[in-house]
């Protein structure tokens, strides 16, 4: 089976329900997100963690870059769209399509990168903790 690599931005919060899910799925959307936006490069991905998630109390203060494989033929369905500049690309799935897209991963989500904002406080949730330990050292 082909596959595509994708990259998906998320904070504390996101990361530790995907810890809880085995590292295999993305949690459901809250009720005021209609679409799931996986991006297309990781470069991309730290922009908006980097900038968005550092600095946004529902994230901790902590950017986290993941990345997974999606089968390519699953991946086809969606039209990429283009919202800003060359590198600004994304899946848009519907939120009621995130269950068949979680079945369409192969293998595992991993951690790419972490970016820790000013006020972020370490979680008490432990796989997550030392998930992000990892990258904190790096961070010093």
């Amino acid at each position: 089976m082909k596959t595509i690599t994708l990259y998906r931005p998320v904070g504390i919060q996101e990361l530790a329900l995907i810890i809880d899910a085995g590292w295999k799925k993305f949690p459901p959307r809250l009720d005021w997100q209609p679409i799931f936006y996986p991006v297309l490069n990781q470069k991309y991905a730290e922009e908006i963690a980097f900038q968005w998630n550092t600095a946004d109390e529902f994230s901790g203060f902590c950017g986290i870059v993941t990345a997974f494989e999606l089968n390519e033929e699953h991946y086809s369905k969606y039209t990429v769209q283009n919202v800003g500049g060359v590198i600004h690309e994304e899946l848009w799935v519907p939120a009621e399509e995130l269950e068949l897209f979680n079945n369409n991963i192969a293998g595992i989500i991993s951690v790419k990168k972490v970016f820790f904002g000013s006020n972020f406080v370490l979680p008490e949730h432990e796989v997550l903790a030392q998930e992000l330990l990892k990258f904190k050292e790096d961070a010093v």
